[in-house]
């Protein structure tokens, strides 16, 4: 079960340019019975590996910026480990909230794509562009850490609506970006205990399968069908999240 769960997660990451940790996540919680907090921690553990195999195939068909992805990276050094120690100290209930909220954002983002290429406001390589992106990875960062995933629906927002990018390259920085966001973050749920390491060895080989099959489907499919599919998807889960009750996070 868990390499089914790393593999559907990692085709829809690649797809999409996000981690995975959308649908990972909830399908960790339902299939495998892991506390909220836990399912966070070991999502962005695995959501290492789907930066590293998605950047891959991207810079394949030459849809990475390095430059924009080591400023998103660099904007989210600090908040990544904030994020984490509040998503372990927060009462499980409304970390569910948060977390169905999230989905719905992200959903909202996904489907509003079409329209963000006209609202572009910095798309000259300047101190302009630079610090749209730092403040990009300042929020991705955040949320990478609270949320356990790793934040490329709002990475992709800030490069396409505020950095002049087209989709194929956001998508393929954000993946990169997300290598070091996530690792810091997950660095910080391992030490804080918020990690099942046992789910790792199936899930890890499912996430790069996925990740690497899904990247190569997004090169030669049409978006806006992934895009409306798969937003219906996290529009759902996230009602669902947004509308739960659950007790208090364990302190063990």
């Amino acid at each position: 079960m868990n390499f089914w769960i790393g593999l559907v997660s990692g085709v829809f990451g690649g797809m999409v340019g996000m981690g995975g940790g959308v649908l990972m996540i909830p399908l960790m919680g339902r299939f495998l019975k892991l506390p909220q907090h836990v399912c966070h921690g070991t999502s962005l553990v695995a959501v290492v590996f789907t930066g590293i195999a998605g950047a891959a195939t991207y810079a394949f068909f030459d849809h990475v910026d390095w430059t924009a992805a080591l400023l998103l990276a660099a904007g989210a050094f600090w908040p990544v480990r904030a994020g984490a120690r509040l998503c372990r100290t927060m009462p499980e209930r409304n970390l569910l909230h948060a977390f169905g909220l999230f989905l719905i954002i992200s959903s909202a983002l996904l489907l509003a794509k079409p329209w963000l290429f006209t609202l572009t406001a910095a798309s000259a390589r300047d101190w302009i562009w630079a610090a749209v992106l730092l403040a990009g990875g300042a929020v991705t960062g955040f949320l990478s850490g609270l949320m356990g995933v790793g934040g490329g629906a709002i990475m992709i927002a800030f490069m396409v609506l505020l950095a002049g990018f087209d989709q194929q390259p956001a998508q393929g920085s954000s993946l990169l970006a997300m290598v070091p966001v996530s690792a810091i973050g997950a660095w910080a749920h391992w030490r804080l205990g918020s990690v099942k390491k046992t789910v790792l060895p199936g899930l890890i080989p499912g996430i790069l399968a996925g990740t690497v099959a899904g990247g190569i489907v997004a090169a030669f499919l049409p978006e806006h069908i992934l895009r409306v599919v798969f937003a219906a998807v996290l529009i759902v889960t996230g009602i669902r999240y947004f509308r739960k009750t659950a007790p208090a996070c364990p302190d063990d």
